[in-house]
């Protein structure tokens, strides 16, 4: 009988002593046997690097200096990441339950499929259980990224062959690398993916984004950018106006969603 497949796990994490400890013990509970968890600290001078030696259990690969942001963080963990499968939990958000890898990597057992992505909740930073917001996506479409439409980046789960055929993330996008990664990878790339209509990762509000509106103004320039690069014609006003009815759903679906018993 075959081994399983094996999936890296990478968070990259910065000062981070108030909610690691979450993130570190949701990838300890995971049902899923074959997990390498890395960490990609920015080199924090708190209790970070304590809390990961103390509760990472499946932790294999540390590395604290200081980096470029998020994105390059996100380079490094690529550059030792070993695993068939790679997927991203920074270091605010955690799985949603200890199922969530079994389920991740059911759906790559077909060789077909390249990228598999979910559902995500954003919750408050101090009541985790408080939900603030509720991405619920659905299957790529060709095309969608014209739409204002893209999958969750934090319940993004890709073969590691996708990103040696893609290129890793872009620093230069500082505020939506996530954005610019994924638009390559499904729109120019074409990568084929499978949409798990469950919630996977909870993530709290008020991270390294902020939510701020000069946070979200240079976002949106930078994804006009990055639509650009990848030489995608938009009609702004109907995009960003789409993206506006997206969050605003989001919210609105917050007041009806109900978390599963694992996740309470």
């Amino acid at each position: 009988m075959s081994e399983p497949l094996k999936i890296s796990i990478i968070t990259a994490s910065f000062r981070s002593e108030s909610t690691i400890k979450d993130t570190l013990e949701s990838v300890n509970i995971q049902t899923y046997p074959r997990i390498d968890h890395i960490v990609i600290d920015g080199a924090s001078k708190d209790g970070t690097l304590e809390l990961v030696k103390a509760h990472g259990k499946r932790v294999t690969h540390v590395t604290s200096e200081p980096d470029k942001g998020i994105f390059d963080a996100y380079n490094k963990g690529l550059a030792v990441a070993d695993g068939e499968i790679v997927g991203i939990l920074n270091s605010d958000d955690f799985y949603a339950s200890p199922n969530v890898i079994a389920h991740v990597m059911q759906a790559f057992e077909d060789p077909v499929v390249e990228a598999v992505y979910a559902d995500l909740v954003y919750v408050d930073k101090d009541d985790t259980n408080k939900i603030v917001r509720h991405w619920k996506s659905r299957p790529y479409r060709a095309g969608d990224f014209t739409r204002g439409f893209s999958p969750a980046h934090p319940t993004l789960f890709l073969r590691k062959s996708v990103y040696d055929r893609t290129g890793g993330f872009n620093p230069g996008f500082r505020f939506s690398g996530d954005y610019e990664y994924m638009l390559r990878a499904f729109h120019t790339h074409g990568v084929k993916s499978v949409y798990l209509p469950e919630i996977v990762v909870r993530m709290r509000t008020g991270g390294a984004t902020g939510g701020a509106l000069p946070f979200i103004k240079k976002q949106n320039l930078e994804i006009l950018r990055a639509l650009d690069s990848q030489g995608v014609s938009i009609f702004k006003p109907t995009f960003f106006a789409r993206k506006l009815v997206d969050r605003l759903m989001q919210r609105l679906r917050a007041l009806f969603v109900r978390l599963p018993e694992s996740m309470s």
